[in-house]
């Protein structure tokens, strides 16, 4: 399963990165990953409008877009765009974070895990 990874060097620059989470067949149920430990999960709604300046993560997190899709854009200037039932792992929580900017004009909602320190 590849997701995305957003980080910050050691310049502050944001970055980004594909990672692959490997899968192991489990017979009948399936292909699993290890598990992870993370300590909170929470779900976000944000406005049609939604177009947020840059910032950095408030803290480590897994980002599952449900219904709508996100254009990223990092500290060099570099976008990407991110549709419905992808996955983020953003990590950026210093240096000069990054844009995020909601692909169509509608609400959309997402989940955020965050990853446990």
């Amino acid at each position: 399963m590849n997701i995305t990874r957003i980080f910050s060097d050691k310049e502050g620059d944001t970055h980004f990165e594909s990672i692959n989470i490997p899968l192991v067949d489990q017979g009948d149920i399936g292909f699993l990953s290890e598990t992870f430990d993370v300590q909170k999960l929470q779900f976000r709604k944000v406005s049609a409008n939604y177009n947020y300046d840059f910032h950095c993560a408030p803290q480590i997190q897994y980002i599952v877009l449900l219904d709508g899709g996100v254009e990223i854009e990092t500290s060099l200037g570099i976008k990407k765009k991110f549709q419905t039932g992808e996955i983020l792992l953003v990590e950026d929580i210093t240096g000069k974070g990054h844009k995020t900017k909601n692909l169509e004009k509608k609400e959309r909602t997402s989940l955020f895990i965050y990853v446990k320190d």
